[in-house]
């Protein structure tokens, strides 16, 4: 014999917040389909419509309106059950927080999840669930770009981005920087190739046969890149460096932008770019070398040249690292597209 159908009313309050429940997304799946099963009885229909409209078996249904006739929406929740109460007291979730959130005692740069569970005495598991809750993570580190303490920061950083977006006519602007102390390592037993389902497997023993120290200089509205290689960098290196970049451009005005390595700020290498006409140095602010384009190409270097290398001899590197520049130059240079949307950086 079928059910007779029970109608009652709903408050409008009632019913958008079971719509509501109806509609998310969020909404766990429970409570979507009790909300269901309220709506459908409060139309009239019978309890075999409402079976077929929440998805709920009859007796569900049944529960979750007489609940709801009872307490109304607050019995559509589940009620607390019994159980073992928690062996975790807040004091102690607390305190793996906040100690998590300190600079560790034991002369650690970071918590692990091992060390908090042996200090704090609970086990290595419930430390996890606990940082896990308070989105915790103390393994990661994540940098960030402090402001710099350049009085001039505004006006070097306007020249700067100014170069990059809008150069003068007859002028080629190149970012310039040193990538020193690239060492030439070899191993002691040769590499076992890539094979399927095994990678490059150097042996964890190597022999140094010396370093060597790139300068570069990008020409940032074209994409290509100059560089020497040399055995150590200082003020007559770098020096001899930009007359050969001056040479290289006899028609064209040059801006160069480099960094505060006292080399550059050099008495001899500001005296002679004084006498220069064509020439402008431009320094990037204190602490904001990241300004200077030729890191973003001395970060593609490292990756494509310097990580995982193997060299028999110092020469062998420098050839490599030459080739690269030549191959960059033929197939891969384009300028850099600014991309930076994000708010204005002032002093």
């Amino acid at each position: 014999m079928a059910r007779k159908s029970v109608r009652f009313e709903l408050t409008e309050e009632e019913g958008s917040t079971l719509k509501m429940w109806v509609g998310s997304h969020r909404m766990e799946q429970r409570y979507r389909r009790r909300a269901q099963v309220i709506l459908l009885s409060a139309r009239g229909l019978t309890l075999k419509e409402i079976v077929a409209g929440s998805g709920l078996g009859e007796t569900n249904c049944l529960k979750w309106r007489k609940r709801f006739l009872q307490q109304r929406l607050d019995g559509l929740r589940d009620r607390p059950r019994k159980g073992r109460p928690p062996s975790i007291t807040p004091w102690q979730r607390a305190q793996v927080i906040r100690l998590a959130c300190e600079r560790p005692f034991t002369g650690a740069n970071a918590w692990s999840r091992r060390e908090l569970a042996r200090v704090s005495g609970l086990g290595s598991t419930t430390v996890h669930r606990i940082l896990e809750g308070a989105s915790l993570k103390p393994h990661k580190v994540h940098h960030w770009c402090a402001k710099s303490r350049d009085p001039e920061f505004g006006p070097k950083q306007t020249a700067i981005i100014g170069l990059y977006l809008n150069p003068p006519e007859n002028a080629l602007v190149f970012s310039v920087d040193e990538k020193s102390q690239i060492q030439a390592l070899d191993r002691t037993q040769p590499e076992l190739p890539l094979r399927p389902g095994n990678p490059r497997r150097p042996t964890a023993t190597y022999t140094r046969h010396g370093t060597t120290c790139l300068l570069a200089a990008l020409s940032v509205h074209e994409g290509t890149v100059e560089g020497r290689c040399v055995d150590g960098n200082n003020r007559h290196v770098f020096l001899a460096f930009l007359k050969g970049l001056y040479r290289s451009h006899p028609h064209k005005d040059l801006h160069v932008i480099v960094d505060n390595l006292p080399l550059h700020k050099h008495p001899e290498v500001k005296e002679w770019v004084a006498r220069r006409r064509r020439l402008t140095l431009h320094f990037t602010p204190t602490y904001a070398s990241w300004l200077n384009q030729i890191e973003i190409w001395f970060r593609i270097f490292s990756r494509d040249v310097v990580k995982g290398g193997v060299w028999h001899s110092k020469q062998e590197l420098v050839d490599q690292i030459m080739l690269h520049i030549k191959r960059y130059n033929r197939d891969r240079a384009h300028p850099f597209t600014w991309t930076y949307t994000g708010k204005v950086l002032v002093a």
